[in-house]
């Protein structure tokens, strides 16, 4: 049989991608993660901190970035959008119900919510530490979408989840929560579909980098970059980043004494420092190795410091690099970066884990519709 000319008037159109907002973006593991389903398109993006907003902009484009503070942002004529994403901080939300002035973290949260009740998506997404279910401040987030709250025409649905269920090298617990417009369907938070069996390990999302890297090479390449008419180091790939530092011996002789998934117990009483030597209980990742067969801890935003937690390499003399924490998080090599080697660890310990972003993000644009 010949091939068939079909009537393009015949032919449903492609749905157009849904559009969505990221307040507080921080680098762009939200964004990446939502882009990444193919379903969605960034129309704005407001972050406080420079080096932040630049890498998310060299990732997603300067043109929608607001670099600045979100009250600022907000007075201003708001795109359309049906979804909302981000993770205004928890701190002093419990007072917000009492419109107190005094706390510009109530500011935060205020703000966030005047975007909902000004662009009224058809969801929001909101992601924050696991304890924040349990906290007075999530309860009075419940209340703002009760009859007369800033919030009542949604309702919203809530829940701990781990990255590692939604296919991310990483034990990392996040409480999620969606709000959906009330003139629609309601949309649950998905529980992940990636059994324990099946978690991706170190070893997995390490694959293909060099295991011994230069004590030496502890440098960023020379490169600047502008954004929001503002010079900055940058920009970098992810291999760029893939460097370590030059430890003291007493580091190195603690290193050499940790085995694979050990910690500071494992230490001679000669190298440990007086504070572990009187105290045998309580948290045993400080000075941890990762294991290379279960994923990692949390990465946090000072994964670049052994003595903050479980972040030395599972077999070398030292702590994982930017870029090996970069993969943990799920971004991609061709992830670009800018600022200094602090601002882009901070960047990376305070962004969302790509692989929990996507999931998040094909289950919100399912319920969609799409």
């Amino acid at each position: 049989m010949g091939e068939v000319d079909l009537d393009p008037h015949l032919v449903a159109p492609a749905a157009a991608p849904l559009r969505v907002i990221d307040l507080f973006a921080g680098c762009g593991g939200l964004t990446q993660g939502f882009t990444e389903t193919g379903h969605y398109r960034s129309v704005a993006a407001v972050e406080h901190d420079l080096a932040a907003a630049a890498t998310y902009a060299a990732n997603f484009g300067e043109d929608h970035v607001h670099w600045g503070k979100i009250e600022d942002w907000v007075t201003g004529d708001l795109p359309d959008a049906d979804v909302v994403v981000g993770g205004p901080p928890c701190q002093g939300f419990s007072t917000l119900g009492k419109r107190s002035p005094d706390d510009p973290r109530n500011e935060l949260w205020r703000h966030y919510m005047e975007t909902l009740v000004k662009v009224r998506p058809r969801a929001f997404l909101i992601e924050n530490v696991d304890r924040f279910g349990a906290s007075d401040q999530f309860q009075m987030l419940r209340q703002e979408t009760e009859p007369g709250g800033w919030l009542k025409d949604y309702r919203i649905d809530a829940r701990i989840v781990r990255a590692t269920e939604f296919g991310a090298a990483q034990l990392r617990r996040r409480f999620i929560v969606v709000g959906t417009r009330r003139d629609l369907p309601t949309i649950a938070v998905p529980t992940g579909s990636v059994p324990k069996e099946e978690w991706r390990t170190v070893r997995q999302a390490l694959e293909g980098l060099a295991e011994v890297v230069d004590p030496e090479d502890q440098r960023l390449p020379f490169m600047t970059t502008e954004a929001f008419g503002r010079l900055l180091p940058g920009v970098f790939k992810s291999p760029d980043l893939h460097l370590t530092r030059n430890y003291q011996k007493l580091s190195l002789d603690r290193f050499e004494h940790i085995p694979e998934g050990g910690d500071r117990r494992d230490l001679p009483d000669d190298l440990k420092a007086k504070c572990w030597l009187r105290h045998n209980s309580g948290s045993f990742d400080v000075m941890g190795r990762m294991h290379w067969d279960r994923p990692s801890v949390t990465i946090r935003t000072e994964f670049f410091k052994p003595e903050k937690g479980r972040y030395l390499h599972p077999e070398q003399p030292r702590a994982i690099t930017h870029h090996e924490a970069a993969r943990l998080q799920g971004f991609p090599d061709e992830f670009q970066w800018c600022g200094n080697k602090q601002d882009i660890a901070r960047q990376i310990g305070n962004a969302v884990p790509v692989e929990l972003a996507r999931g998040l993000a094909e289950h919100i644009a399912t319920a969609l519709g799409r």
